[in-house]
């Protein structure tokens, strides 16, 4: 952890299964539900941790300006130490994918596996736009014109239009969320670049790629492939920004079955210093 990072804040999570952990990291503005469609499958093989970042959902907000992703890094490692687990699974969301890919890139050591679902390498000007868009109509038109707006950028339209029992209890949740947090989260990730250095990722990668993202851009699915070598790709037609609630099963089955290789290659090898198990290099 970097040295001027502030002290760890205890988070709220949600922790349920054995055997390896799998750690699920949410986005600006979710909290640890965001996941609820897949923890259950999840924990039937793995031990599943889902926390509440700093400011979200359950976990306390910081009392200083404190959402730089070494904050949050700090939160995250502080968590796996005081739940006794030494390295984990990282699964991460948009921008639990940026914290995700930095602890992977930080603190390797602690992380067996990282899965980056509607991430990137860095954040660009269209995404920071979106971000901007939120804050702007929940400041100007108030919380039933951000739910709306929301509806519109981070799911896919005909899956919306079959869920509408999901954009009627957004409408009725956004009110009632307090978004300061998530403001100030989305400022620190709009700097976020890692284009530098994610060459050097050392645990294996799984990237999982909605093509309909009004979010992240379908591209940078292919950045990241590129970018990490031995990555694996997945990549869904007719899916938005948040994959793990419109394709819970294609989720599970992805973590899961990338998560058993990882685990098969580390339980039958790999010779000390091995920064990346048999058969996940590229095809």
């Amino acid at each position: 952890m970097p040295p001027e990072a502030p002290a760890a804040l205890p988070l709220f999570c949600r922790d349920e299964g054995t055997g390896p952990a799998v750690v699920l990291l949410h986005g600006v503005g979710a909290d640890h539900s965001v996941w609820n469609g897949i923890v259950g499958p999840l924990s039937e093989r793995f031990r599943v941790l889902a926390p509440d970042l700093r400011g979200h959902g359950r976990s306390a907000a910081p009392t200083d300006a404190g959402y730089a992703l070494a904050a949050l890094q700090g939160d995250l490692l502080g968590l796996l130490s005081s739940k006794g687990v030494a390295a984990a699974h990282l699964v991460g969301l948009s921008a639990g994918a940026l914290l995700a890919l930095r602890v992977g890139l930080d603190a390797p050591e602690r992380v067996l596996s990282v899965t980056l679902i509607s991430g990137a390498a860095y954040t660009d000007g269209h995404t920071r736009s979106v971000a901007e868009r939120w804050a702007e109509t929940y400041a100007q038109e108030g919380a039933d014109a951000l739910a709306l707006r929301l509806l519109k950028d981070v799911y896919y339209p005909d899956w919306i239009e079959a869920h509408m029992d999901v954009a009627d209890r957004l409408r009725a949740e956004v009110p009632r969320h307090d978004y300061r947090g998530a403001v100030r989260w989305a400022k620190e990730v709009a700097t976020f670049d890692e284009r530098g250095r994610i060459a050097s990722l050392r645990p294996p990668a799984l990237i999982v790629q909605a093509m309909d993202d009004e979010v992240v851009d379908a591209s940078h699915g292919r950045i990241l492939r590129q970018s990490i070598p031995g990555s694996r790709i997945r990549i869904l037609a007719q899916t938005g920004h948040m994959v793990p609630v419109e394709r819970p099963a294609e989720t599970v089955e992805a973590i899961r079955s990338f998560v058993d290789e990882v685990e098969a290659a580390r339980t039958t090898s790999a010779p000390a210093g091995l920064s990346r198990p048999p058969g996940m290099e590229r095809p």
